[in-house]
């Protein structure tokens, strides 16, 4: 088996992620679309305290873009400019490329009969509801949940007991959503329109079946082009699959030649080098990382990779956090060196930073000023026009001076 440093597969881990590179001049769709082609899928999710998860990951690769090419690639579609990212459940809910839609049907035929149990009590209490939206998104197009009932209530009056409770109507186009029957047409602010799954997935696309074991060989390569090198419950983690599926991949994988076993300095078990994934001398730059990056959203494999442990700690009381309420991960030159609580202010105009922690030895005037770049940075892709301190954390103090030295920083209340 090959041996491997922990440095070189953190920088051959960073640099499947799409870091260490050149920030392109002009970011244009292609520019946008190349992330994806390496990070695979962009978790979204619901907390906006500085910006949508989905749009993080590629400004922390590319630099300040306009989120409108996100949009377009994802919720709108013409002919000379198609679809080409879609939403499912694939690590947690997320934008995939449109073609990998197929590569999920096995988990549309899992989810069929309900996600999760709550579901499938709302899909007994209400058998015909189900029909009922999909005759409506059939009749008048994409519309929301909130839309549906307002049809549903045209067409039937609301039963006593409240058979068609908003929560349970929004909770079956969820369920039509998972199991593949609907999809999502487009976002406003952030809801969820609906339409038909045929209407919103190329028709080559949509009738195209994949095997369940060829589905899952095919996202075991992705998750491992992604990840670069990679454990089992790494590659398993990366598109939420169970370990029954994963292993028997992994093997297929390894004798095409396509995974290579690996023993990596410090891990207590196999790596999987993808086959051609490189491994630069040096990652250089610096980075502010959303909590639902793709290179840290497998929380293990960010302590074990960059001994960085990290949790959110948006659930936990107030008086009881320890870095703050949505901690940005802070990397510079392959290292995860610092956290960074942030909150944009969007009618102040102002990103503030309630703290600023540096992990052990890298509280340095280096990191600060790094850290204070990438917050200048941050805040003008965001349209912000001051970056305000907090009085948290050991990074504070050179932040702060940075603040007197005329860097635009202003120190809060």
């Amino acid at each position: 088996m090959r041996t491997m440093s922990a440095a070189v597969a953190r920088r051959t881990a960073l640099a499947a992620q799409g870091f260490g590179r050149r920030r392109p001049a002009v970011t244009t769709r292609r520019t946008v679309l190349d992330v994806l082609a390496r990070t695979q899928l962009l978790q979204i999710d619901s907390v906006s305290a500085v910006v949508r998860a989905h749009y993080a990951p590629v400004f922390s690769r590319i630099g300040g873009y306009d989120r409108a090419l996100l949009d377009d690639a994802a919720w709108r579609h013409r002919a000379r400019t198609p679809r080409r990212l879609v939403e499912y459940w694939a690590h947690e809910a997320a934008l995939i490329p449109v073609e990998d839609w197929p590569l999920f049907r096995w988990r549309m035929t899992q989810y069929a009969h309900g996600r999760w149990a709550g579901m499938r009590r709302v899909l007994e209490r209400n058998p015909t509801l189900g029909a009922d939206i999909l005759d409506v998104l059939t009749e008048v197009g994409p519309a929301n949940a909130t839309e549906v009932e307002k049809h549903l209530e045209l067409e039937k009056p609301r039963p006593r007991g409240s058979w068609w409770d908003l929560t349970d109507t929004k909770t079956i186009c969820e369920q039509l959503f998972a199991a593949g029957t609907v999809s999502v047409s487009h976002r406003s602010g952030f809801t969820r329109y609906y339409d038909l799954a045929e209407r919103v997935i190329p028709p080559e696309l949509h009738a195209h079946a994949v095997p369940q074991a060829e589905a899952v060989r095919e996202l075991v390569r992705r998750a491992a082009t992604a990840l670069g090198v990679a454990t089992e419950p790494d590659l398993r983690d990366y598109y939420r699959m169970q370990r029954k599926q994963t292993e028997p991949a992994i093997a297929e994988l390894v004798d095409a030649g396509e995974l290579i076993p690996v023993a990596v300095e410090g891990w207590d078990r196999p790596g999987y080098l993808r086959a051609g994934a490189p491994a630069p001398r040096r990652i250089e730059g610096a980075a502010l990382l959303c909590p639902f990056d793709p290179l840290v959203f497998c929380r293990p494999r960010a302590e074990r990779m960059f001994g960085f442990h990290y949790r959110i700690e948006i659930y936990t009381p107030e008086a009881k956090r320890v870095h703050g309420y949505y901690v940005f991960p802070f990397l510079l030159d392959g290292q995860l060196v610092g956290r960074v609580d942030l909150r944009a202010e969007r009618a102040a105009g102002r990103l503030r930073v309630p703290a600023a922690f540096a992990e052990a030895g890298h509280a340095t005037p280096y990191t600060a000023a790094a850290l204070a770049g990438a917050l200048r940075e941050l805040a003008d892709w965001l349209e912000l026009d001051e970056v305000v301190l907090g009085d948290r954390g050991d990074l504070m103090p050179e932040l702060a001076q940075m603040s007197v030295r005329g860097s635009g920083f202003e120190l809060g209340p």
